[in-house]
């Protein structure tokens, strides 16, 4: 059997070349994991967190928090707090202890990341820092700015691709229905997050989310993974395969 996790592209090519011997296979291709705030999370704590979480790796990771889904009418506080965690992190070489960020893999992925990034400029998401080009001082390295986008639409292509870069997309929701829809509108699976103070609320919302997602699923007979979704309460924890990981603070 083949396990892997990666691209849909080295997807499709691992199942070709495992096709003449009749290996089996299961493979996680991509992700864009959400990340949904409910309207009682500690707000600050979550916010920052969510951030780092989705930067940690340089965003190189598919289970990473890129989309944070938030109450519509907390919206502004969000980009705020975002804006904020966001302009903390500094960008540069990997092996220097003052940086928290260092570069993406290649030239390849540099310009992916910079294509989606301007992709989302052209279809009018808000943007709240970062964006084009390479961080000041920076002239030369796969080094991408911290990059924070507001006002995200589920059509959007920010909100649909899987940028695997240090970009994260803030989509505001009315209710809590509507945030599990947004979610589960993607054809990636992977992860998931839930945050409230209300450890039962989040449970019960995981699992809301996961039981239509699973439904969805089970008429599509098809590969699709089920998301890992898992709540998160005051301690604010992520879910990782292998175990758990705790949010920093």
């Amino acid at each position: 059997m083949v396990s892997f996790t990666g691209s849909t592209r080295a997807g499709i090519e691992i199942a070709k070349l495992a096709a003449p011997t009749v290996k089996r296979v299961h493979q996680e291709l991509g992700g864009k994991s959400a990340n949904i705030l409910l309207d009682d999370a500690d707000f600050e704590t979550a916010v920052t967190a969510g951030v780092n979480a989705c930067f940690n790796n340089s965003g190189q990771s598919c289970n990473a928090p890129t989309r944070m889904l938030v109450p519509a009418s907390r919206h502004d506080e969000v980009v705020e707090i975002a804006l904020r965690a966001a302009q903390k992190h500094r960008v540069g070489p990997a092996g220097d202890p003052d940086m928290t960020m260092g570069p993406v893999v290649s030239d390849v992925q540099f310009g992916r990341v910079q294509r989606l990034i301007g992709v989302g400029i052209e279809e009018s998401a808000s943007l709240v820092t970062g964006g084009l080009g390479r961080p000041d001082g920076l002239k030369r390295g796969y080094y991408v700015k911290p990059t924070v986008f507001a006002s995200v639409n589920p059509s959007m292509t920010i909100a649909r691709e899987e940028i695997f870069g240090p970009v994260l997309a803030i989509m505001p929701y009315r209710d809590e229905e509507e945030a599990i829809a947004i979610a589960n509108d993607t054809p990636y699976g992977l992860a998931a997050y839930v945050q409230s103070k209300d450890q039962a609320r989040a449970s019960c919302r995981a699992q809301d989310a996961r039981r239509q997602r699973l439904r969805e699923l089970s008429g599509l007979g098809c590969g699709l993974a089920v998301w890992r979704l898992q709540a998160v309460g005051e301690r604010a924890r992520i879910w990782r395969v292998g175990g758990w990981r705790r949010f920093s603070k």
